[in-house]
């Protein structure tokens, strides 16, 4: 039987912990972008979450979080902009094929 999607409440929890990380290392650009993240991720398509889950269950949670930890960084440090949750993890999903290969 396969593995249900990660929930949309999980993967939001992800940016909240982000932020919350931004928020205790005196960040408020870091944050204020993560917290932006964080409220468009209720909008996530379904098709995508579940994309994600099946990725991530072939990688494993240690480099499914090397791939995480800097795009969020990137975020954080105000490289990287994403107008919504869904473009970053299609960054993400990109970042996974390549590790893949």
């Amino acid at each position: 039987m396969a593995k249900p999607a990660v929930t949309r409440d999980a993967f939001r929890g992800l940016f909240a912990f982000y932020a919350a990380k931004a928020h205790h290392d005196g960040d408020p650009d870091g944050e204020r972008s993560l917290l932006k993240l964080f409220g468009s991720s209720q909008d996530i398509p379904d098709n995508l979450l579940r994309l994600w889950s099946d990725r991530t269950e072939v990688l494993g949670p240690e480099i499914v979080g090397d791939i995480i930890g800097p795009r969020t960084k990137q975020v954080t440090n105000g490289r990287a902009q994403y107008d919504h949750a869904s473009d970053f993890l299609h960054v993400l999903l990109r970042d996974i094929e390549r590790q893949k290969h």
